[in-house]
């Protein structure tokens, strides 16, 4: 004979089988267009509001924004689609020691590379190549186990990413000041321009070496500067200083086709001195140009590191 147990008494539970921890956070589909959508009306509603009141104290954070949108957005685009298996803190941490130790390494390149020159693109790229390299192997030194094709175009894209925002940062803050006070048209352009290029600078060319980089990492975690890794940071190199020589090349086109006089001394200087309405059209013809033919290259070749490894197609 049983008897039920009086109401409201507690009943004991048997704990029923747990399901494993998944081995990365379950981040929903499209979060990085709801980054980039939110971020964007945010942006505008702040440059909106520092135009109306004239104030400087939404200026951080419209350069803020300006500068991290789109990289961010990226960044979380090939987290979703490539590297969830990769973990949270390894993306984060490439994309914030490629920021912090890239800017570093530009920054005392710059001081002593001061005229505009092919000799000073090239040196540029070579070392900022590096330092973002470094900055890869730097975040990655206690994470033996990530090596591989994907897990370098993935990274080494975060670790370009965050060199991204933080020199869009800085580029959009030296655009606003000026001696005449804050130039908010100055910034809007800056960082809406530098945001549109983004995806075919840094993050691209810091993928693609990333890439070979973290193919030839050996199993125990130690890093090899093989002959394939040291030819695609010449690569990419290449491709960095002919980005930065853009804007001087296509200057000296003009000058050529225009009959302007001393086109040497104007690729060195940045500029045309009272450019006439047909130099500014030719000049925006062929700087715009210009950065497409170098993109087009870069594009390729990291689509064609995509398609060779298998492990690229099957990603969470």
């Amino acid at each position: 004979m049983t008897h039920s147990p009086p109401p409201g008494m507690p009943r004991a539970r048997i704990p029923g089988p747990q399901q494993p921890p998944p081995p990365y956070p379950r981040i929903g589909a499209g979060l990085w267009k709801r980054c980039l959508g939110g971020g964007l009306t945010l942006w505008a509603l702040t440059a909106l509001v520092t135009y109306a009141t004239q104030s400087t104290a939404p200026l951080p954070t419209l350069i803020l924004l300006g500068g991290f949108l789109v990289p961010v957005a990226f960044a979380l685009w090939a987290y979703e689609r490539h590297g969830r298996d990769l973990g949270v803190s390894a993306i984060l941490g490439c994309f914030l020691a490629g920021g912090t130790l890239g800017v570093l390494g530009a920054s005392l390149t710059e001081s002593y590379l001061l005229r505009p020159s092919l000799g000073m693109f090239t040196g540029v790229g070579l070392t900022e190549e590096a330092a973002k390299l470094g900055a890869l192997v730097f975040a990655l030194r206690r994470q033996p186990g990530i090596r591989g094709m994907r897990a370098g175009l993935v990274l080494g894209a975060a670790v370009g990413f965050g060199f991204a925002a933080m020199e869009s940062c800085g580029y959009a803050f030296d655009a606003a000041v000026s001696v005449d006070g804050i130039d908010l048209r100055a910034l809007l352009e800056t960082e809406i321009l530098r945001g549109v290029l983004a995806p075919f600078g840094h993050g691209l060319w810091t993928a693609i070496a990333g890439g070979f980089l973290l193919a030839r990492r050996r199993p125990n975690g130690r890093f090899r500067l093989a002959a394939p890794v040291v030819g695609a940071w010449l690569g990419v190199a290449v491709l960095h200083a002919l980005w930065d020589a853009t804007h001087g090349i296509a200057i000296w086109v003009v000058a050529r086709l225009s009959g302007t006089g001393l086109a040497a001394e104007l690729f060195a200087q940045g500029y045309i001195l009272r450019p006439g309405a047909a130099q500014e059209h030719l000049f925006t013809l062929f700087s715009v140009g210009g950065l497409m033919l170098v993109a087009a290259p870069g594009v390729a070749w990291v689509r064609s590191l995509a398609h060779r490894d298998t492990s690229w197609r099957n990603t969470p």
